[in-house]
Parts: structure tokens; sequence; C-alpha cells
């Protein structure tokens, strides 16, 4: 089993932390959000949890801050700075799973985007891609951005209704794997994730 699996996306609210939690649960790997901005709904941390990863498999966020907008913004409204020598891989025993937030190309700081900082770390990434209208474009501009700086990219994680022709041609285009489709899951709770997520994913893509 990898050592550490990032989690990256296409675009903001897509689904990245109910992928996350779902993968956390099944390979029993730990869960971490290097940084979290926007309190007022809760954290991807607290959502995770409610999802079916233990609290104690739960790392706590280097940061906390209040905006919900990229945390280079939330960091400066916030009156913080985000210092990258504390966005250091944790030390863990098992996997490590590492949601970070919007897309690929989001700005940790203004020096800094969150591609930059997946390179740094040297880990394989899974690419979470809605499946609606749009999704193609997105998706061959993060598999290029990961790509460009050297980033392993272990496939793409589509989640929503099928649409098997978008899937396979970005799968085909960007030379990635396809790892499977994660239905809209409803009611969305931590039994009703498990088994959608066993449905659709194979835990060896992930070894």
């Amino acid at each position: 089993m990898k050592e550490t699996i990032i989690v990256t996306g296409t675009d903001t609210d897509i689904g990245k932390t109910v992928f996350s939690a779902a993968l956390a649960a099944a390979l029993g790997a730990n869960y971490w959000k290097p940084v979290q901005a926007g309190l007022d709904d809760g954290s991807d941390s607290a959502r995770v949890a409610a999802l079916g990863v233990p609290a104690a498999s739960i790392l706590p966020e280097a940061y906390r801050l209040t905006t919900p907008c990229s945390p280079h913004r939330a960091a400066e409204l916030d009156g913080a700075t985000i210092d990258p020598a504390y966005l250091d891989l944790p030390k863990v025993d098992g996997t490590l799973v590492v949601e970070g937030a919007g897309g690929a190309l989001v700005p940790v700081t203004r020096d800094l985007l969150y591609a930059d900082l997946f390179a740094r770390w040297g880990a394989p990434a899974v690419i979470v891609a809605r499946t609606e209208l749009g999704t193609i474009n997105h998706s061959l501009l993060t598999i290029e951005a990961l790509r460009s700086r050297g980033v392993p990219i272990l496939g793409v994680a589509f989640i929503g209704a099928p649409q098997e022709d978008s899937e396979a041609t970005i799968c085909a285009i960007g030379r990635v794997a396809r790892l499977g489709r994660l239905p809209i899951v409803d009611p969305l709770d931590a039994d009703n994730l498990s088994t959608a997520f066993a449905r659709a994913f194979d835990l060896g893509d992930f070894a």
C-alpha cells in the first residue's frame, strides 16, 4: 500500500472530501487536510469523521482559516502567514490520505501552488473529477499541471452520473488510469458511502 496518497481535484465542491473519506475508511488510512479555509459549515476533517474515518486517524490541520476561499487569501484576511515549512508530510503509521483544496493550481501562498507542494512531497495523486459539462477540459488541464511538475498520477476518480464517453476521452488523451466512478450517494452517510465506494473502486489500484 502507498505510504501517502494525495487527493486533488479539477475544481472546488466536486466531491474531494467525500472521496477522501471513502478512500481513507476503505484503506484504514489516516487523513490530513493541511489547510482548512472556511469554518462556517464545519471543517472537512469533521465531515470525514462523520463519514466513517475514526477520529484517532484524523490529523489536525496545520492551518485553520476562517474565510472559504483560496488559502493564500484566507490567510491574508485572517492576518495569518502560511509557512510552507509547516506543510511537510507528517509521519504516521500506515497510509496517509492528504486532501488538497480546490484544484491543483490553487495558491497555498502567493509563491506556492498546491501542485508545487505535491511535487515537493513526491507522492502519487488521485484526480477527482465530476462528470458534468466541462470536465474534459478541466481534467486534462489538471493532468498537464501535475505531470509538468513530475507529480505521479494514480488515475482519475469520477464523481456523479455516468458519462462514458467523457470519462474514456479524459483517460485516453491524458494517458491516465480510470480508477472508477462514485455516484452521488443519497442519503450520504458512512454506511452508504462505504457500500458505494466498494462497488465502484478496486482497492488494488491504490496499492
